[in-house]
């Protein structure tokens, strides 16, 4: 598996979107810096910016490299390895590469801009966190797809429409069923709904540490109540955790029973 993930890593690290990919965070990390002229306000606009274009990003990568390197695939599955090893060392390999475009793309302007005198430091890393650990969900999630759909065409859209639900659609039927049913309480309900949605997750989680949870008014409050503690902290990494496993897991059980 080691060989595999240090194959599929090394050959997305030659790749053109890689550099973009790494390009694109760079320039973005300076342009605020530029922009802003202080480190927090900074956080708080790449939050907006990562939460919803790391998913995205994940999501076409993982479906575009399982469809391109099926050939290749197919060929490792007719030597005497485990199919799960393949498959995972694939999906590590566009995993780890993709975090690493992230985490020193914006790593580095900061650093440069002085991250390690500043107060935040704290909510900068606890933004790589999240963007890592949404990366890990959402090309998970892609392989999953990719390994269910043999067309292409089909592949791409359920992977796109799986990135609009959760980051859009998801939102919307929330604040719906949250208007509908006013009138009850809602507290747990509105715990639950945003722990089922890993972006919505790690939105709550950056807002918190940001220490703006006023801005959401009553449900900001609830949120804060729970998130705000080392016990909710816990829980939601847990449940990122849990994204993380699940969809890896179902990797390696398709895999096992895909007939290639």
């Amino acid at each position: 598996m080691l060989k595999i993930l240090k194959y599929s890593f090394f050959d997305l690290m030659r790749s053109r979107w890689s550099y973009v990919y790494f390009a694109f965070y760079l320039l973005l990390g300076i342009v605020l810096l530029f922009l802003n002229n202080d480190l927090s306000k900074a956080v708080i606009t790449l939050m907006n910016v990562i939460i919803v274009l790391v998913p995205l990003i994940g999501t076409i990568f993982g479906v575009m490299y399982y469809y391109n390197s099926k050939e290749f695939t197919e060929l490792l599955l007719a030597q005497p390895l485990k199919r799960s090893s393949i498959f995972l060392g694939q999906y590590l390999g566009v995993a780890i590469s993709l975090s690493m475009s992230l985490i020193l793309g914006l790593g580095i302007p900061f650093i440069a801009y002085g991250l390690f005198k500043s107060n935040a430091i704290w909510d900068f890393s606890l933004l790589l966190i999240t963007g890592t650990f949404l990366t890990l969900i959402f090309t998970a999630l892609a392989f999953n797809i990719a390994l269910t759909n043999e067309n292409k065409i089909k592949g791409f859209g359920y992977a796109i429409l799986l990135w609009l639900f959760l980051a859009i659609i998801y939102d919307g039927l929330f604040l719906m069923s949250l208007v509908l049913f006013e009138d009850y309480p809602l507290d747990k309900l509105s715990l639950i709904g945003t722990m089922l949605n890993p972006i919505d997750l790690s939105r709550t989680l950056i807002l918190l540490k940001l220490d703006i949870s006023a801005l959401l008014g009553y449900t900001g409050a609830v949120f804060k109540k729970f998130f705000g503690t080392n016990f909710g902290l816990i829980i939601s990494f847990i449940m990122l955790t849990i994204w993380v496993i699940f969809p890896v897991l179902r990797i390696v059980f398709k895999s096992k029973k895909k007939d290639f």
